[in-house]
């Protein structure tokens, strides 16, 4: 899979407990999303069961290229599982994020990315924050250091919420990439240059949600997300006590009209 291009930033949405599911990585992927990530799999879980298997990883034939992340203690587990997932997507993560995002000493940090180079892995995404920091500035310096420490390419990770940000750090650090996560919640389009969720997002999220089945508590947190930014406080409290799927289409049609 070769995703990097000279001169391409390759825009990626991220792994995201509960939300990164394969109806919303469907609606991202329409709006200039150019790889999607798993929610986190703890792969030892994956392994021992069936039902666990089918329940974490939902796929199809369009959901590509797609990345299979896990958690994992041990080589040998994150081996065995990945074999597993080998024939419905184009590679697996390791979620190392939680909570060594990059350190306080930058030394440890080149010195880790390096070792993982080394080691034979493809790419590496970097948050730029310590693991205690959670909503401070993001670290843009320190990735800069850790691309120009790599000769593989690096994928840019935190507060990337407009199009705006994609353009400014990528010219801030160099990266081969950038991922979002709070920034494609709240707007889906987000890669395709929209400073908020248009109109047409936000009905092919329930085409999408219907034709997949998504649970209405799903359903329904996705859009309050995508509405956050374009609606007035009185209206999200309205729209956050609906609760049922025809509650929420209706009140869509009655506030925004159908395509």
């Amino acid at each position: 899979m070769d995703l990097f291009e000279k001169g391409k930033v390759v825009k990626v949405c991220a792994p995201m407990v509960r939300y990164s599911k394969l109806a919303f990585r469907s609606l991202v992927r329409k709006y200039d999303c150019d790889l999607c990530f798993t929610p986190m799999i703890v792969a030892a879980d994956f392994i021992r069961s069936a039902k666990a298997r089918d329940s974490e990883l939902t796929t199809s034939p369009t959901d590509r290229p797609l990345i299979v992340q896990f958690a994992a203690k041990e080589a040998q587990t994150l081996a065995t599982a990945a074999g597993l997932v080998a024939g419905f997507s184009d590679g697996v993560d390791l979620n190392c994020g939680c909570p060594q995002r990059i350190h306080k000493d930058m030394r440890r940090t080149v010195d880790l990315c390096q070792k993982v180079e080394a080691a034979g892995v493809s790419w590496i995404t970097v948050h730029g924050r310590t693991a205690d920091e959670r909503h401070q500035p993001v670290h843009y310096d320190a990735i800069k250091v850790i691309k120009e420490s790599l000769r593989i390419p690096v994928i840019a990770n935190g507060d990337i919420k407009n199009p705006r940000d994609v353009e400014t750090v990528c010219e801030l650090t160099g990266v081969d990439g950038v991922m979002s996560a709070r920034g494609l919640l709240s707007n889906p389009a987000l890669f395709a240059g929209h400073e908020h969720t248009p109109f047409e997002c936000l009905w092919d999220w329930v085409n999408i949600s219907l034709e997949h089945g998504t649970p209405f508590t799903c359903f329904h947190h996705h859009l309050i997300y995508m509405l956050e930014h374009v609606t007035s406080q009185p209206e999200r409290k309205i729209f956050n006590g609906l609760s049922s799927t025809s509650a929420v289409i209706d009140y869509l049609h009655n506030t925004y009209g159908s395509l």
